[in-house]
């Protein structure tokens, strides 16, 4: 079996002996999200991505190859693009959507090592709605005042002068709604990126179902705040990723290759 950083702790952040240990680490991660991602249906044909900043050189970022399932995607399929869209290493070429909107995020949030976009069913439903979730379940909590919506769509993002718009509409949240389009969230980690977006696409889709059931019962602003404080930081972000890579790296450990 390939290389493989330890793994961490169970309470406490990776730390790293080198920077190539921490690329190596954000890669391995970056390719089991895209295998989860696939499990949970995310995938639309060849639309969604992901990009995790270079450790060393945070101009630059790792993505998925363009037109690759991303039931197939390995560390070795990894392509390193920089912000001008040109690809510094790897054999595939990039989607030029994935180029548009993530170079634009890395470059305004320099906080953001990793950002997640792709067309998932309740997030597209939800999406067209052009409304922020509501704060209906503990969940949902986790993105209290720490989301926006984009309240615009003009066809697919092939222009970086578009991906700083939807930057700007980010501001300083951990999520997105683009309107028509889909969910858009950022972390401090792959692992926090990631279960941002899934808990994000969850939470659309069981406000969708209760809407069509009735009429749900808002969590008071008290309330949502302190479950904010809970299960909105950065670090239960980081957490609630580690039992899911577990899971993935046990079921598809081709993804290390």
């Amino acid at each position: 079996m390939p290389a493989t950083v330890p793994h961490p702790t169970p309470h406490k952040l990776p730390e790293f002996a080198s920077v190539e240990e921490e690329r190596l680490h954000r890669k391995q991660r970056l390719a089991a999200t895209f295998r989860l991602f696939g499990r949970f249906g995310f995938n639309e044909g060849v639309a969604g991505h992901v990009t995790a900043r270079d450790p060393e050189h945070p101009e630059l970022f790792w993505v998925n190859p363009f037109g690759l399932s991303f039931d197939l995607v390995r560390v070795s399929d990894l392509i390193l693009v920089d912000h001008n869209g040109a690809v510094v290493e790897g054999d595939w070429p990039v989607n030029q959507a994935a180029f548009a909107i993530h170079s634009q995020i890395h470059q305004a949030r320099p906080d953001a090592v990793a950002a997640a976009h792709t067309h998932s069913k309740a997030g597209r439903a939800w999406s067209t709605l052009a409304r922020p979730l509501d704060m209906i379940t503990q969940d949902a909590c986790a993105f209290y005042d720490d989301h926006a919506v984009f309240d615009d769509y003009t066809g697919v993002v092939l222009d970086v002068e578009e991906g700083k718009r939807i930057a700007h509409a980010l501001g300083d949240n951990k999520a997105a709604i683009l309107r028509n389009h889909g969910l858009l969230t950022v972390g401090g980690s792959v692992d926090e990126a990631a279960w941002w977006y899934i808990s994000m696409e969850r939470s659309c889709e069981v406000q969708l179902m209760a809407e069509a059931a009735g009429t749900p019962i808002l969590i008071d602003e008290e309330g949502a705040q302190q479950a904010h404080s809970q299960v909105g930081s950065s670090f239960a972000g980081w957490f609630s990723f580690q039992p899911l890579y577990d899971k993935i790296l046990r079921d598809q450990p081709d993804l290390l290759d």
